[in-house]
């Protein structure tokens, strides 16, 4: 994909974040690898105002300060953006947002148990919920790239959710799913609590999403 379409799939991606419930207004942020960089939503543009052209380009080195390229500065979550697809050199592109039911469990501190195979889809048997730290800091970067560590997606407290994907089309997909997982978990803690599945069960699931919706995901 030439970096002009990149550019256009980001802003696509991020309208069908808030169409499809995850944010509104301007929470949330997306980003995706460009060679040795990444693009990044800028902060505080709303989805409606957003452009190709208004994306932030920055380096994928380490640093206290951004190294960025563009009409506005980069989101102030930049960090972790830079810092996971740093240490994650099978991600593609992030996928942050303020989703009610994934931020509502956030909020309580509650990680996402394997109450559904499709928790398989994110590379192990939870969703973890990273500690709390101010937003923007290298502090919640250093929390989210760990919560991160062999899974693809996660919550961190009191504060909303991440989600990463090979491409995407891929960390569009689980962000979704995510969301959907924690309503449907905050749905069965109100009727008793779920009944979990076992490790060997999620690791059939996990077998299974080898190859479960690629078709889709690269649509």
């Amino acid at each position: 994909m030439s970096e002009q379409d990149l550019r256009a799939a980001l802003v696509a991606a991020s309208r069908t974040m808030e169409t499809a419930g995850l944010n509104t207004g301007t929470a949330g942020n997306i980003s995706a690898r460009l060679g040795d960089d990444m693009l990044i939503t800028p902060s505080g543009v709303p989805n409606d105002a957003l452009s190709p052209d208004g994306l932030a380009v920055m380096k994928l080195e380490p640093g206290d300060e951004p190294i960025w390229k563009g009409p506005f500065k980069p989101s102030s979550e930049w960090r972790f953006h830079r810092d996971v697809l740093r240490a994650r050199g099978d991600v593609g592109a992030i996928v942050h947002a303020h989703a009610p039911y994934a931020t509502a469990l956030a909020i309580a501190r509650k990680p996402i148990p394997p109450c559904h195979y499709m928790i398989a889809a994110f590379g192990g048997a939870d969703i973890r919920c990273g500690d709390y730290a101010l937003f923007g800091t290298q502090a919640l970067s250093d929390i989210a790239t760990q919560a991160l560590v062999d899974r693809n997606g996660c919550l961190l407290a009191n504060h909303g959710m991440i989600a990463i994907g090979r491409d995407l089309p891929h960390a569009l997909w689980l962000a979704v799913e995510l969301e959907n997982l924690a309503r449907q978990y905050w749905l069965s803690l109100q009727i008793g609590g779920p009944v979990l599945l076992t490790e060997t069960e999620i690791a059939e699931a996990r077998e299974k999403f080898a190859h479960y919706g690629l078709n889709a995901q690269k649509a």
